[in-house]
């Protein structure tokens, strides 16, 4: 693996001290204090988990820097107005400063993406670290991949999600089946068309991820889609953007009911991070809510939700194939929304298996390789 700090070059200023990256053209000096609070002293770190054995919180907020001497050309040594002195590796620091760099970038798409890019082997994804790395990557990339030649007895589905993640237990159970019974809680359950949605966005924390596994298709319905979420919020902020914000801002009633359950949250429709910027979308025309707003902004809404809806059911936004037996497929759900086309129980049988797994679990694998892969290489 490319050590992150090499994006980096450090400026070290003896006077007045001063440790100083560049990065693309512009500097930025490092605070005192997320210098000390990055200590890499032993006495001051766990060995194993690198957890702090000191309150860091407790630093005075007045600290400063005092000495900063170069240490050939990775070291520095640096002493604070709390008596602290250490020499500190400035690769470590380059990788404080740029760990999230280690996971690959979201990469929108539409319907000219090619399904066989984002087909991948089981049986080599699960004996070969490398390419399920390649498999982690293009999921994190894209937001979904296909798995094929995944044996189809029962329960093999929660193999493939513990490989991927995390099993995430619900009160449709560990994994659910999907095939038509008119007595099914749910849609899904069905033999009709279902648009594409977003699963239990009424759940709170709402699934990170979700598991398609098909046992026996024997129909010619019953068609796979799925449509990227970040690629039409690009087209929906350029054309409606007062209605885009709505979605961002304004939480709507998501609710799920049957016989024994009630679950009801509220959460806006677009998903975002920290930053503000989007990440997914809470979407499904059978479970949610008009907000309550003013006449106006309750059409600009409304306005906006279709528009939304209709751009994602769009041929231009949408993907589509016939999951055949022993193939599964994983997406972010709510990034990647979902659906498939009607079919004709009459015609043979169709059955899958669902299950729900944590999000953080992929990342979670994917820095665990990279992690193996960079240990490998030292010993080497």
């Amino acid at each position: 693996m490319q050590p992150i700090s090499r994006r980096y070059t450090f400026l070290i200023h003896e006077q007045p001290p001063a440790v100083v990256i560049e990065d693309g053209g512009q500097s930025h000096e490092l605070s005192p204090l997320w210098l000390r609070e990055r200590t890499q002293a032993p006495d001051q770190l766990e060995g194993m988990t690198q957890q702090r054995l000191f309150d860091s919180h407790a630093i005075d907020a007045d600290l400063t820097l005092v000495r900063a001497v170069r240490v050939g050309e990775q070291r520095v040594d640096l002493t604070f107005s709390d008596g602290h002195r250490e020499t500190y590796d400035l690769s470590t620091l380059g990788d404080e400063l740029g760990e999230t760099d280690l996971f690959p970038v979201a990469e929108p798409w539409d319907a000219t993406l090619a399904p066989q890019q984002m087909r991948f082997d089981w049986n080599r994804v699960l004996n070969d670290p490398a390419y399920f790395q390649a498999s982690l990557d293009a999921y994190l990339r894209r937001g979904y991949i296909v798995l094929y030649g995944v044996p189809t007895d029962p329960e093999r589905i929660l193999q493939v999600g513990s490989h991927f993640g995390y099993v995430k237990e619900t009160n449709f159970g560990r994994y659910f089946e999907v095939y038509s019974r008119p007595s099914g809680n749910d849609l899904a359950y069905r033999s009709v068309a279902l648009g594409p949605h977003t699963d239990n966005p009424y759940r709170d924390p709402v699934p990170g991820i979700q598991l398609l596994h098909c046992l026996v298709n024997e129909t010619t319905g019953g068609l796979s889609t799925l449509a990227d979420s970040l690629k039409v919020l690009e087209q929906l902020r350029q054309e409606m953007p007062d209605g885009y914000e709505l979605l961002k801002q304004i939480p709507v009633r998501f609710r799920f009911v049957d016989a024994g359950t009630r679950l009801v949250t509220q959460r806006t429709m677009i998903q975002t991070d920290d930053d503000g910027h989007p990440t997914g979308v809470h979407y499904s025309p059978r479970l949610d809510a008009l907000p309550l707003l003013s006449d106006a902004q309750t059409r600009l809404f409304h306005r906006a939700r279709q528009r939304l809806g209709e751009l994602l059911a769009d041929p231009a936004y949408e993907v589509r194939f016939a999951l055949g037996a022993g193939e599964l497929m994983l997406f972010d759900n709510s990034r990647v929304l979902h659906g498939r086309t009607s079919y004709d129980s009459n015609e043979g049988h169709r059955h899958l298996q669902g299950c729900y797994l944590d999000a953080d679990g992929p990342r979670e694998r994917f820095a665990s390789l990279l992690k193996t892969h960079a240990s490998i290489e030292e010993v080497a």
